[in-house]
């Protein structure tokens, strides 16, 4: 029993030719499949280096740490910049400008959404106020900012809604859109 498993495969090799012949070319499939990297080139540290060097310099703003760098599928010429903001970022920038004396329930740059929680001035406690924000689009225009501004007065131990008509609301696009103008041109 020891003396055949001793020589299990020297059998096996012994079968037929056919064997032989599958064995060989099962092995020069499996050498096909290897990485490539014992070719000269990969071997030399020296020209590792410089690729790495390569890579790096045609990169703008550095390493992304995004796992797609440099991945080029369907021999595409466009490079990817990465996760990109959705918005205006001057007309984000004044707005978060504008309102950043009040608390922010949420802020989505990718969806030009901010909002805040309910703010009550220390000169008037018994009115809160809360203001949301729309960035719907990448060019600084009028029409790319909506603002919505509800107001509360507190009436009997209640919250009840103002309507303020929309000259307050107005005058705050104007705000946020001069501070925008005012940092492009900065």
């Amino acid at each position: 029993m020891l003396q055949h498993k001793k020589y299990f495969l020297s059998g096996f090799f012994r079968k037929s030719p056919k064997d032989l012949l599958s064995l060989f070319l099962s092995i020069i499939l499996l050498t096909g499949c290897s990485t490539g990297m014992n070719m000269p080139g990969f071997m030399d540290a020296e020209t590792g280096n410089d690729r790495y060097k390569e890579r790096m310099q045609k990169r703008d703003g550095g390493p992304t740490g995004k796992v797609q760098d440099s991945l080029n599928i369907f021999g595409s010429d466009v490079e990817d910049k990465g996760a990109l903001i959705g918005v205006n970022s001057l007309l984000w920038r004044a707005s978060l400008d504008t309102i950043s004396f009040m608390p922010l329930a949420e802020a989505d740059p990718f969806g030009g959404l901010i909002m805040t929680e309910w703010y009550i001035s220390p000169n008037n406690p018994k009115q809160r106020t809360k203001i949301t924000i729309y960035i719907l689009d990448t060019r600084l225009r009028a029409d790319a900012l909506r603002v919505s501004l509800f107001v509360q007065n507190m009436i009997n131990g209640e919250w009840v809604n103002l309507d303020i008509g929309n000259d307050s609301r107005l005058k705050l696009e104007d705000t946020i859109l001069t501070k925008a103008r005012q940092m492009k041109q900065k």
